[in-house]
């Protein structure tokens, strides 16, 4: 017999220890911290795509594909911050002169980018 053979199916590879074959499961998911947007998408897919999640976790994909959807999730939101601001007029001008219309304006830009941000990235698989 074998000492090692891989099946060509799944793609998992065995050790033979004695009589039996032994899975080769070990993990190479890296170890990322996750943030809001990935938090987010991990409740999503975990609720609502739970075979998609499972392949993702048996995979030992799942924190660098979470890590990803929260790179990409912060940069969109970032930029899309930044354009509405300032298409819209929003400087440091009208923060200096009107402080309250600053912030309702800027409570309004962020809450538009987040829904984007939800509808483009979180709230998909």
């Amino acid at each position: 017999m074998k000492k090692y053979i891989t099946d060509k199916i799944t793609g998992i590879s065995y050790t033979l220890v004695g009589d039996v074959y032994i899975p080769n499961l070990v993990s190479t998911d890296t170890n990322y911290k996750i943030g809001y947007w990935g938090r987010k998408h991990k409740e999503y897919i975990k609720q609502y795509k739970s075979a998609f999640y499972t392949t993702l976790l048996t995979q030992c994909k799942l924190n660098s594909y979470l890590h990803d959807i929260d790179v990409r999730a912060t940069e969109m939101y970032d930029t899309l911050v930044k354009q509405l601001a300032k298409q819209e007029g929003v400087t440091e001008k009208l923060k200096a002169t009107d402080m309250m219309l600053w912030i309702q304006k800027m409570n309004n830009i962020r809450n538009r980018a987040m829904e984007i941000v939800n509808a483009e990235l979180i709230y998909t698989a």
